[in-house]
């Protein structure tokens, strides 16, 4: 990434033409990888270089929230050298651009569950997330060690705790409090969801934040993402008409 993010975009868009907040599925490192011959890993080694564009992109387009799903609780069942890799790159990613991120007034935030990670794991989250906890920016909101459907299951036994010490009614119960208790709690659901490789499918990712969010899908593979595709994106996302289950 950059280490000064410019905002010199010709392409304008009006300001309720953008969305407020992207949800992205990078997918297809691998599938890119064996594509060219190469082995798994560097397909990853490639994604982190499209992810560091992504994020230059919605710095210069102001997107107030990103929210990526780098590695899901599933993933934890992929060949061991593969997580390492995948494991490595995030933590090289962290320590190389959390200094970019903070001259950027950019925020990261870990979302995921944080049972049984390594305490390395944790200082990178603990060292990612205090870093920049000043930004006001860009929200970069990392999917870690996440599954919706978790995310569903904690959020319901966080309810139920407080049902059972008395501090919440089970008439009070509502979607407002679900959405309190889920990892993305005090963020606005997802606008629109992108996702590479051709695959059309949340893979467990905001099951519940995504129920009113545009869905957009590339034939591209995640290393091949870049300014272009960005545009293309937000063009996309530009010229739907949202009714929220109502008349438009």
């Amino acid at each position: 990434m950059d280490s000064a993010l410019a905002k010199s975009s010709a392409i304008e868009f009006a300001p309720e033409q953008l969305p407020a907040h992207i949800g992205v599925i990078m997918d297809g490192n691998g599938r890119w990888a064996q594509a060219r011959g190469k082995h798994r890993t560097e397909g990853h080694r490639a994604g982190v270089e499209a992810l560091r564009r992504l994020i230059t992109c919605a710095v210069e387009f102001d997107i107030k929230y990103l929210t990526i799903f780098s590695f899901s609780s599933e993933n934890w069942q992929r060949p061991q050298d593969e997580v390492n890799t995948i494991l490595g790159l995030m933590k090289k990613f962290v320590a190389s651009d959390v200094g970019t991120f903070v001259k950027n007034n950019v925020r990261i935030r870990i979302l995921g569950s944080r049972d049984g990670l390594s305490a390395s794991v944790l200082k990178m989250i603990s060292d990612a997330e205090g870093r920049t906890a000043h930004c006001t920016g860009l929200q970069l909101n990392v999917a870690f060690n996440y599954g919706a459907r978790t995310e569903l299951v904690d959020a319901v036994k966080a309810i139920a705790a407080r049902v059972a010490d008395g501090s919440l009614g089970i008439d009070e119960i509502d979607e407002e409090q679900l959405s309190s208790a889920l990892y993305t709690a005090e963020l606005p659901d997802p606008d629109v969801i992108f996702r590479t490789s051709g695959e059309q499918r949340l893979s467990n990712f905001l099951l519940w934040q995504a129920a009113y969010s545009e869905f957009v899908f590339s034939e591209e593979f995640w290393p091949d993402f870049d300014r272009t595709s960005f545009i293309s994106l937000l063009d996309a996302y530009a010229n739907r008409k949202r009714r929220f289950g109502c008349v438009g």
